[in-house]
């Protein structure tokens, strides 16, 4: 591949970030008519290994000592009530592949909603090869991705929400667009993606398109990838907030169809009014975002994950379970 199709190549927009997360916010609305479907999620229930069967040969201190490590093990998987993890992947330019991925938890008991990006240059193991993680849903699907963080995290991934980049100026535009202050002045053209960026900075009410160029520019940031991420952040916020409004309550309609053409999940019906219901009490102020530690390796061409600041960041925000993560939970390759 040549230098110039590398580059428009990771010129593709990574800014599903944004829509992702929009679609657990604008479920909200639909409780609003929908109540009697009212369902909670069910949890995904941890593997226990099965229990010895008792013999007459069995020494009596060992089978106690069986007995301890087993509920030990069941203390160990026991879930916290009320909270889910939920997959939200959104695929790229048409290629297949899953271009933005964000593990998000959801905790109704304690009120707040949290999302980790997990880079797409990440190193994982799948098949048995060193890959980058987004290999994982171009290789299996959301089954194998989720599977794949499961595993590097050490908890379980409840349910997997999958949308389509098409549909994220939709729903800014089915908002009525939003409010903005534009960080930096955004100029950059691409012919080639028939790209054409040129917006100041300073306050903005948004259109659909015009908010996607101002989360997919990233070339007028001194840190590029991570002002870009910034601006991300700051803009599902605002699109939160303004959702979250009187008057988008007449817009279920609008917000179902979209749904329906750009988004996948394993979520009921029922279960989308239920998490609807909590983001209405839980609200756009606590919602959080970061992104998995890690550093870039010139070397292999992954972004290695931090293994201590992964734990960290996996008991304070992510775990399901009641008792912390330990080092020997997380499956992280070096």
């Amino acid at each position: 591949m040549s230098r110039g199709a590398r580059r428009r190549q990771r010129q593709q927009p990574r800014t599903l970030q944004v829509f992702l997360a929009v679609v657990l916010v604008l479920l909200t609305v639909c409780v609003l008519v929908k109540a009697f479907f009212l369902k909670a999620p069910e949890q995904k229930a941890a593997e226990l290994p099965a229990q010895p069967a008792a013999s007459d040969t069995d020494d009596s201190q060992q089978s106690r000592e069986e007995q301890a490590a087993q509920e030990a093990l069941r203390s160990h998987l026991e879930r916290k009530g009320g909270f889910y993890t939920i997959l939200l992947s959104g695929l790229d330019d048409d290629n297949g592949g899953s271009d933005t991925n964000i593990l998000v938890a959801v905790d109704t008991v304690n009120g707040y909603v949290y999302g980790v990006s997990i880079p797409r240059d990440s190193k994982a193991i799948i098949d048995g090869k060193a890959r980058k993680i987004n290999y994982a849903y171009n290789k299996g699907g959301t089954k194998l991705l989720a599977d794949t963080i499961s595993e590097q995290l050490g908890i379980p991934v409840d349910y997997t929400v999958s949308v389509d980049l098409k549909g994220f100026a939709a729903l800014v535009d089915a908002i009525g667009g939003v409010d903005f202050d534009v960080p930096v002045n955004m100029d950059y053209e691409d012919p080639y993606q028939d790209l054409y960026i040129h917006i100041s900075k300073g306050m903005h009410h948004l259109s659909g398109s015009e908010a996607l160029k101002v989360v997919r520019f990233r070339k007028g940031y001194a840190t590029q990838d991570i002002g870009r991420m910034e601006t991300q952040q700051k803009f599902l916020k605002a699109v939160a907030k303004q959702t979250l409004t009187v008057s988008n309550l007449g817009k279920i309609d609008e917000f179902v169809k979209i749904f329906q053409k750009y988004v996948k999940t394993d979520l009921t019906l029922g279960n989308l009014a239920w998490l609807g219901k909590e983001a209405i009490s839980i609200g756009a102020d606590n919602i959080e975002f970061s992104t998995l530690p890690g550093v870039w390796n010139d070397h292999d061409k992954f972004i290695h994950l931090n293994k201590d600041d992964v734990l960290t960041l996996v008991n304070e925000h992510l775990n399901p379970y009641v008792e912390d993560r330990t080092a020997d939970d997380l499956n992280i390759p070096g």
